[in-house]
């Protein structure tokens, strides 16, 4: 069996390192591995590009869509993810998604909202309380980035862009105005906690014709990992932890792990060493497993280890920050 885990987040790209717990198991399979090095890229890019799709743009939306169990047709549909924008000294700047909660309710009501008010123009679904998709009357061009890759980072020079990003813009700014005195955010501010001021709008396009998955099975949280894992036919789960049961016994299996994404806490990384790392290395060892590669898609970086680079002992492990850009 050949288990590939796919991390985004894994290998931090900022400071502070400090913070990062040690993770022996981790860091063996890293320095004992052979790694290979490739141009950085979202998540969601990575994934096409396994996938066999050919354009560069992958269209997040329609496999969000297919992923939650709708019927995206021959429609435009995009992600539609609520967000909220924080005034930085003299600029707008994103909220780290991973901060952002958001209850089933809340999303419920200001999908609702937010219907109610375009009428046609649009359809909106929230197919997850943080993750919305919205099917378009016609066809739009318009490229962004996912708004978990914009953590922190200025609103104003990261707007979509493309020939139909200026009415889209205009919808934009109608719909926080529609947001700005909604109840949910009354009640939201009240507690503290941030108001979701407005709908970031990234992957669209339609639904690909086909997928090749290169794996017998998928398993993932992601819906865009999911909806291709639904195109292409592959047995898939949708939650990461359930892999063993959508894995043969022989094959290539692929976990997308993204809680790092969001969230790049220490906890977080500890629970990857304990449930992940640790007894796949020890699978390893024991030959339970014939190959473990970690891919690490935003850093550019994969490593592939098989059983007997675990004698490579001249290979010191290193702490994570040491693959750091």
């Amino acid at each position: 069996m050949h288990v590939e885990l796919l991390v985004p987040g894994l290998i931090p790209r900022q400071d502070p390192f400090d913070l990062l717990p040690r993770m022996p198991a981790l860091e063996l399979l890293m320095a004992r591995g052979r790694a290979t090095r490739d141009e950085p890229c979202p998540l969601e890019r990575w994934l096409g590009r396994a996938f066999g799709l050919q354009e560069t743009a992958v269209p997040a939306g329609a496999l969000t869509a297919l992923a939650h169990g709708l019927e995206p047709g021959e429609a435009c549909w995009l992600r539609a993810d609520p967000v909220h924008f924080q005034t930085r000294h003299s600029h707008l700047a994103f909220l780290r998604a991973g901060e952002l909660e958001l209850s089933r309710e809340e999303a419920d009501a200001l999908a609702e909202s937010i219907g109610r008010h375009f009428g046609e123009a649009f359809a909106l679904r929230a197919v997850e309380p943080k993750r919305w998709c919205l099917r378009a009357a016609a066809p739009v061009a318009l490229q962004a980035e996912p708004p978990v890759e914009l953590s922190g980072r200025d609103v104003d020079s990261n707007l979509p862009r493309g020939p139909d990003a200026a009415r889209w813009h205009a919808v934009l700014n109608e719909l926080q105005m529609l947001l700005h005195d909604h109840p949910v955010n009354d009640a939201r501010e009240q507690r503290g906690a941030p108001a979701i001021n407005s709908l970031w709008l990234w992957g669209a396009g339609t639904l690909p014709r086909e997928a090749r998955a290169p794996w017998q099975s998928i398993a993932a949280n992601d819906p865009v990992a999911l909806g291709f894992a639904r195109l292409s036919g592959a047995r898939h789960a949708p939650d990461a932890h359930e892999w063993r049961a959508t894995a043969a016994s022989e094959g290539r299996h692929l976990v997308v792990l993204d809680v790092l994404r969001a969230t790049p806490h220490s906890d977080r990384y500890r629970e990857l060493e304990e449930r992940w790392f640790a007894p796949l290395l020890a699978a390893l060892r024991a030959e339970r497993i014939g190959m473990v590669t970690l891919h690490v898609p935003d850093a550019g970086i994969s490593f592939e280890t098989v059983r007997g680079d675990l004698r490579r002992f001249w290979r010191r492990a290193q702490p994570l920050a040491s693959y750091a850009a």
